[in-house]
């Protein structure tokens, strides 16, 4: 990462988890209605757990007062592991009374918060991108405002095996665990449907940071298309070293699920020339919600706002929109409230699908441009395509009504 980008993290990272911890006491006192940002503040994903915290400082500080109670949160390090992740949001809603959490970067962590939230009669909403979570595993406390892997293999392998029709052999490298398989299993598929010869895949363990070996295994099966089914460093340290092989010369390379902004900028636009990428959000997104987070996160933060913030604000914002709607922090009501809500968000019309929480809304189709054709310090890509792909309800496996 930009040694510009680290100083500036660093000194805003620092404001916003002192700030809930701060407030834990005052919300107590206050009667503030408590939310909590479960996040990995340390380990693998720390860099994108920041970013969300931010995030949801934006949204909290934009409403200030609901119902004419002052809104409070306080940040959760869940380190990334499941059973930290729970254990956290007992405590928070044991200790501190939060009903509402917003957060989980990893499928696995998300998963399960959301069987816990459901326990405590709270609201949880992800970015997590497993089909479960609004799948076979769904339940009524949990929401999700991400594309689920799914979707985001729709609207990445499926137009660029189309725009590239003489790329027959594709190779993945994929993160072994639920978030992986799911977009592996859904890149199976389009490779099945369109004739396409899926040449190898190489599994990974979620501490993975040496790519070198998966690598080579891709280079000799010779394949047209590298997909990276991995997320946030483990993606960027893949590419890094794909870029390095040269391999981004002889094949195209495709990040199905990047993280956006964040890491383009540490990545630099050296690496990320010609390559493909996946993306929830792209700060340019012509939508009125979109802008005016954008100058919100400019006013505040002096930057752009990116994928991690991006969610992290949206999640918080749906939360409190419904509590608004309801007229009540009982989170029953303001689950009825948010079940079918339709709204202008991040990337244009949004809507929250009532029979599993999931949010339908675009999902982006980047390439990564030349330094040299960069308008701007945050102009990486052009926009290739967007559009919006779920399975049908009575496909999902979710069984909420």
């Amino acid at each position: 990462m930009h040694r510009r980008h680290l100083l500036q993290l660093s000194a805003l990272g620092a404001l916003p988890a002192s700030l809930g911890l701060a407030q834990s006491a005052w919300a107590q006192a206050s009667g503030a209605i408590q939310f909590g940002c479960p996040v990995p503040m340390s380990g693998a994903f720390a860099a994108n757990g920041k970013f969300a915290d931010l995030g949801m400082k934006l949204a909290i500080e934009q409403y200030g007062t609901v119902l004419k109670r002052p809104l409070a949160y306080t940040v959760l390090d869940t380190e990334g592991k499941p059973a930290t992740a729970v254990r956290k949001v007992q405590e928070s809603s044991q200790q501190q009374g939060t009903r509402f959490f917003a957060g989980g970067i990893l499928s696995s962590e998300s998963l399960a918060m959301g069987k816990e939230a459901e326990k405590a009669g709270g609201i949880f909403i992800t970015t997590a991108g497993a089909d479960e979570i609004t799948g076979k595993d769904c339940n009524a406390a949990t929401f999700r405002w991400s594309v689920p892997t799914f979707g985001a293999i729709e609207q990445t392998v499926r137009p660029l095996a189309e725009a590239l029709p003489k790329a027959k052999r594709w190779y993945t490298i994929t993160p072994q665990y639920v978030f992986g398989d799911g977009l592996l299993s859904a890149a199976k598929n389009i490779f099945k449907e369109k004739g396409l010869e899926h040449v190898g895949n190489s599994y990974h363990s979620l501490t993975e940071k040496e790519f070198s070996g998966y690598l080579t295994n891709a280079m000799a099966a010779k394949p047209d298309v590298l997909v990276l089914l991995n997320f946030g460093s483990q993606s960027s340290d893949a590419l890094r070293q794909a870029v390095s092989f040269g391999m981004h010369k002889n094949m195209t390379i495709l990040v199905a699920w990047a993280s956006g902004l964040e890491q383009f900028e540490s990545l630099g636009a050296d690496l990320c020339e010609g390559v493909y990428f996946g993306a929830q959000y792209w700060h340019t997104a012509n939508a009125p919600l979109n802008l005016d987070l954008v100058k919100r996160s400019n006013d505040k933060y002096k930057s752009n706002p990116n994928y991690s913030l991006a969610g992290s604000y949206i999640c918080t914002k749906l939360m409190i929109d419904g509590i608004i709607k309801a007229g009540t922090v009982e989170p029953k009501a303001v689950i009825a409230a948010m079940e079918g809500m339709k709204y202008q968000g991040l990337t244009g019309d949004e809507e929250i699908r009532k029979g599993d929480h999931q949010v339908l809304k675009n999902y982006y189709l980047l390439k990564g441009k030349a330094k040299a054709k960069m308008a701007n310090k945050d102009d990486y890509v052009d926009v290739v395509s967007s559009g919006k792909s779920f399975l049908p309800l009575d496909q999902t496996g979710c069984k909420l009504a």
